[in-house]
């Protein structure tokens, strides 16, 4: 891991952002070539370099095709979550913390912050190389630290905390992929259509799409339903590198690699991890009334999971649909830092 930072945008910020670099021996060797060297933005609220200063710390994971540096946006019209953020804490309307905001990106469009023999290892690249690098270079707050993501940093911010609740003890998803019969299957055939106009090839299409990544049409579909694959269904004994769950040219689901998938469902995962969120500090979970992902629906069966496994947590249905929703990481931000320290807030 190197020690190289940058500051950004120093007139913008009350406080300071950096951006340092971290080489990942976790991202080594991923079959996709994408680079082990990321770029970590970091918020640092005013008075961070006070000396005996020290912060809880919210990590924040970006949606499919995001990378962390989406949230550093200083254009005055649309203002990133981030400045947004110490614009707050400047006014004393929100409690200071320090964000961290991960580069899982891939030349899939992400990572689910899982680890994958194809995509590589995301969740020990987060869990064991960034919280130290961040422990180790800031004035954190030791033990005191939050997860929070949208859409498929909603699914990491369940995840993580369920396996790793001694390192991120407070989670908060925004929309997060949950139930993944109604969150990913509907998609399913729309994906394989667009496969088939492409050519019907996986390997020629992520070989097209690498050289001109479009999203239009089906495009978004083909490729979230590769890119899943790559996530929840890695194999490397295969061509691909991943199996599909479904079967080219008829759709017909194929189980057995379903029943992989469904290994990573927050649904199926909190039938063994709920002593895991029982010991979080603050659990929330919420999304849209009317997400176009369907993921309302899936959000309200897993709340009936955790209301029979008596796991404590907050509900929440927003007006509104999966996009155009960051004002939500506004609102949830200064409620997980007074449950991250309820004494100093």
């Amino acid at each position: 891991m190197n020690g190289r930072a940058h500051g950004r945008d120093a007139v913008a910020f009350q406080g300071r952002v950096e951006t340092p670099s971290i080489d990942s021996a976790a991202l080594a060797d991923n079959r996709l070539g994408d680079p082990t060297t990321r770029e970590i933005p970091v918020y640092l609220p005013p008075g961070w370099d006070t000396p005996g200063a020290a912060f809880p710390v919210v990590y924040l994971l970006t949606g499919f095709t995001g990378r962390g540096q989406k949230f550093l946006e200083t254009h005055p019209w649309h203002k990133g979550v981030a400045l947004r953020y110490d614009e707050l804490v400047a006014a004393g309307t929100a409690p200071p913390a320090i964000l961290v905001m991960p580069d899982c990106f891939t030349r899939m469009g992400g990572s689910q912050y899982v680890n994958s023999s194809y995509m590589g290892r995301y969740e020990d690249h987060l869990v064991d190389e960034l919280v130290p690098f961040v422990d180790e270079r800031y004035p954190t707050l030791v033990g005191r630290r939050g997860v929070m993501g949208k859409s498929s940093g909603g699914y990491g911010a369940m995840r993580l905390s369920m396996l790793h609740p001694d390192v991120f003890p407070a989670a908060a998803s925004i929309s997060g992929d949950c139930h993944f019969e109604y969150g990913y299957a509907p998609e399913f055939l729309a994906g394989l259509r667009g496969l088939e106009s492409a050519g019907g090839d996986p390997a020629a299409f992520l070989e097209a799409f690498f050289e001109d990544p479009k999203l239009d049409g089906d495009g978004h579909a083909v490729i979230n339903l590769l890119a899943m694959s790559a996530c929840y269904s890695p194999n490397p004994d295969s061509e691909l590198g991943f199996d599909l769950p479904i079967e080219l040219g008829t759709g017909r689901r194929l189980h057995d690699v379903w029943d992989r998938w469904l290994t990573f469902d927050p649904v199926q995962l909190i039938e063994k991890h709920a002593d895991a969120w029982r010991k979080l500090d603050w659990l929330h979970l919420e999304c849209g009334k009317r997400d176009e992902f369907h993921l309302q629906f899936g959000l309200r069966i897993l709340r009936e999971r955790l209301l029979a496994l008596d796991v404590p947590h907050e509900y929440e249905e927003f007006e509104g649909g999966h996009f155009g929703i960051d004002a939500r990481y506004l609102e949830l931000l200064p409620r997980m830092i007074a449950a991250l320290v309820p004494n100093q807030v």
